[in-house]
């Protein structure tokens, strides 16, 4: 209970809590470097990011002699790993394996300029309770025993067949220019297997390793993994990989599910009962991750919207084009009470949700808002600029706003510092409406005099609808210029109400309350109906979990 990540997390995760008695362990056993060497004695655990001793997720060794520039060095270690249950993305549930996390990670060495570094060095985080990963590609060759009446799903591909050996089944994988390894292993899998291709995608074998619950769900599962496989392809380069694998848990180790890994992808936990859309977006979303989390390979310790946000938007471009399924936007916006950077370390989200809730829904609004400043087709461009460029090279945010200004050809620095390095969200208001008669008889006119104020961030072309109390509309855009704006309209019937974007276009706006004022209400008792269902609104959408 005392390891950072269990002090920050509180021993939840995702609506998850830590099972009783379910802690798991990695003992490092032995270090040697080729000529046999031991390096136990040169090892130390370091905290750099919270300075808490009792924490030992981050360890430094003292090689012999330092590596030069051209050269190399092998070490072969020993660990033991105790998988904990299930509750925060690893571990076991019954007879389910989830092996994510199960190996000791080098941390990426970083040469000068890298991800805009002055000089080079080790990036070195601690595992923290919000917090992802963020690792150097490699090649790796996974050779797994397990009972023999059990499946293996895993990164890579399989080299051979598995051999049964001595009462056990062994499976051996292979991958390369990947960041990580995980495997899954279950004896209930039931194991479909499908061959996919496109004018995007040469040839990809997708395998899902379904949970019982689910097996007659498999031509669902497919469906959305190759409209992901197709269109991300499509849109941010052609998907690398020969294999795709799909692991659906049992409901027991949900908190497994809604996972990434290079070329392995979870499900939530299957039930019984028909699940709806969560299905698919669930598992776009995961395969999304395949080219923001696994091919770019983003910080996700310094810049996790870079992954999350990314993918979110991927992910509702998606479910919209293919299920016809459009985000609420607005409702999702309210959610946002306690804005923050999203480029702050991710643990230092620490009010609840606050992480999800920023590099989640408020990053991919960030990015929605650009596209419906600079159209479809040039927010296509500058995705496609983006993937292709970093491709394998651990993008930063200044990266991406660089590839923003040379696609548009101007500035965005006003609109980044605001959103993106800043906490802003958008706020605009009717302030205030006042009605002068001017012209009696039988053809009268009135005066209308609206007060729109800026109470957020700076945004162009607001727009706003003035509705007269014969029916009468006129629409306006003001250029947000200014912290207030009046506007004076001369019409033959009294203002009725004013309302500042009134399709909810403005997605960065999270309080939508102030956006609406009729002409003769009471402003007290205004404020307190909006308080009343601000109130009501935020314990609704409050329980909503990420």
């Amino acid at each position: 209970m005392e390891t950072t990540f269990m002090k920050e997390s509180g021993g939840k995760l995702r609506n998850d809590s830590m099972p009783s008695n379910g802690y798991g362990s990695m003992t490092l056993k032995g270090m040697k470097t080729e000529n046999g060497l031991s390096l136990m004695n040169r090892l130390e655990y370091v905290q750099p990011d919270d300075g808490n001793i009792k924490d030992k997720t981050l360890m430094k060794v003292r090689l012999p002699r330092p590596v030069k520039g051209g050269e190399s060095i092998t070490l072969s270690m020993q660990y033991e790993v105790q998988l904990p249950k299930i509750f925060a993305r690893m571990g076991t549930a019954g007879n389910f394996v989830m092996a994510g996390q199960w190996f000791p990670k080098i941390s990426v060495y970083e040469p000068a300029n890298t991800r805009g570094r002055s000089t080079e060095g080790w990036n070195l985080h601690q595992y923290h309770g919000n917090s992802e990963f963020y690792a150097d590609f490699g090649i790796y060759s996974v050779r797994i025993h397990v009972p023999k009446n059990y499946t293996v799903a895993a990164t890579g591909f399989p080299v051979q067949p598995a051999q049964n050996k001595n009462g056990e089944k062994v499976y051996q994988f292979y991958a390369d220019d990947v960041h990580d390894f995980a495997w899954s292993a279950s004896p209930d899998f039931i194991v479909a297997e499908e061959p996919f291709s496109s004018a995007e995608v040469p040839g990809v074998r997708i395998k899902l390793y379904l949970d019982p619950a689910h097996k007659d769900l498999k031509e669902r599962y497919f469906y959305a993994a190759k409209a992901a496989l197709k269109y991300f392809s499509r849109w941010y380069g052609t998907y690398p990989y020969s294999t795709l694998s799909i692991v659906v848990p049992p409901e027991a180790g949900n908190g497994a599910g809604g996972m990434e890994y290079p070329t392995l992808v979870t499900a939530f936990g299957a039930k019984d009962e028909s699940p709806g859309y969560d299905l698919e977006r669930t598992v776009i979303h995961e395969i999304g991750h395949q080219y923001f989390y696994g091919m770019l390979a983003s910080n996700e310790f310094e810049e996790a919207w870079l992954d999350e946000g990314f993918t979110s938007y991927a992910e509702d471009k998606l479910m919209e084009q293919e299920y016809g399924v459009i985000p609420s936007l607005p409702v999702q916006s309210t959610l946002i009470s306690t804005p923050a950077p999203l480029t702050q370390d991710a643990w230092k989200y620490t009010l609840p949700n606050q992480y999800a809730l920023n590099v989640y829904y408020r990053g991919k609004m960030v990015l929605k808002t650009i596209e419906q400043s600079v159209g479809k087709s040039t927010m296509n461009k500058i995705m496609a600029r983006y993937t292709g460029k970093y491709r394998f090279g651990h993008p930063t945010t200044s990266d991406f706003q660089k590839i923003v200004e040379q696609a548009t050809g101007k500035s965005w620095k006003s609109y980044f510092d605001q959103y993106v390095y800043g906490e802003q969200m958008a706020d605009f208001a009717v302030d205030q409406i006042t009605v002068q008669k001017k012209k009696s008889g039988s053809n009268p006119l009135f005066e209308s005099a609206i007060t729109i104020s800026k109470n957020g961030g700076n945004y162009d072309k607001i727009p706003i609808l003035f509705t007269f109390k014969d029916g009468h509309k006129l629409k306006k855009i003001w250029d947000g210029s200014g912290k207030s704006a009046v506007f004076k309209l001369q019409y033959t019937s009294p203002l009725a109400w004013a309302m500042v974007d009134p399709s909810y276009n403005i997605v960065l706006d999270n309080k939508h309350m102030n956006n609406y004022l009729k002409a003769d209400m009471d402003k007290d008792v205004l404020f307190r109906w909006n308080e009343s269902i601000t109130k009501l609104i935020e314990t609704l959408l409050g329980s909503l979990s990420w």
